[in-house]
């Protein structure tokens, strides 16, 4: 087979340069379009999301298993083509973004994950279609408490979109209930909501739960906040306790705010 030619449409600005030090929350960079593709940029503004297609240019190209480093590195291993790792024969980047501005051949974007100089090799769109609700995959579970919050967050604010109040709260109930049940997308786990509208999105953004086909999601709108988990073995009840700030709310070590109870399968609570 003939070999590939392929030539950066882009480079990207960031202030991280190591890899590893990349944030998985949503931050925000600049892609600067050169000026020979500039009119590919044509209507793009119309765009909410995009796919980008970078080229990780220090990852090792040698590696055909590996396991997630930055997630926890005391997982298992995979197959390069089961991860999103960066080394990998042919280290191109998939990183879906949110389109925050386009200044001339410039592209804001929040959610890249490439480092600084980065070569662009493409862009595409992001469109409806491309959603897949409740996607099946391996859970790989994040080592430390600050990786949960971070993982949990990106999931939460792409379907959201926004970072209210009942948002944060969302994601501190749900850090709970992986701690209990480990993965949220799970087929037998259901989870049912009380309170406002935001507090539901958030949750179900976060467990992927459906109302049917399998019915995992219901929702009761109320001026409490309750979260219960069950997966037939057994169960998780989470309720707001007080009235927290948002800043009470994002520090991780306390849950003070919440009352947390686990039921088992007779819906006793034994802890």
């Amino acid at each position: 087979m003939e070999m590939l030619q392929i030539t950066p449409v882009g480079i990207v600005h960031s202030p991280y340069n190591d890899p590893a030090t990349i944030p998985v929350q949503n931050y925000s960079v600049t892609i600067e379009v050169f000026p020979a593709y500039v009119q590919g940029l044509w209507g793009i503004e119309a765009h909410s999301h995009l796919w980008i297609l970078s080229w990780f240019h220090k990852a090792r190209r040698d590696l055909l298993r590996t396991v997630p480093g930055r997630v926890n590195p005391d997982a298992p291993e995979y197959g390069v083509f089961g991860l999103r790792a960066a080394g990998r024969p042919n280290p191109i980047g998939l990183s879906l973004v949110e389109l925050v501005k386009v200044e001339d051949n410039i592209l804001h974007v929040r959610g890249l994950d490439a480092i600084d100089g980065s070569p662009v090799v493409d862009i595409k769109p992001y469109f409806e279609h491309d959603i897949i609700f409740s996607p099946r995959a391996p859970y790989i579970r994040p080592k430390d408490r600050v990786m949960r919050y971070r993982m949990l967050f990106k999931q939460a604010y792409n379907h959201h979109q926004e970072e209210c109040r009942d948002f944060q709260l969302a994601l501190r109930m749900a850090m709970v209930a992986v701690d209990e049940f480990g993965k949220l997308n799970s087929p037998e786990l259901k989870v049912s909501v009380k309170g406002s509208g935001c507090l539901a999105d958030t949750i179900q953004g976060l467990s992927r739960a459906r109302l049917a086909n399998p019915a995992r999601f219901e929702y009761q709108e109320s001026a409490k906040s309750v979260v219960n988990w069950s997966n037939g073995t057994k169960g998780l009840s989470i309720s707001l306790v007080g009235n927290p700030t948002v800043e009470e709310l994002l520090d991780l070590d306390s849950t003070d705010f919440l009352e947390i109870k686990v039921l088992g399968k007779d819906g006793g609570v034994y802890v």
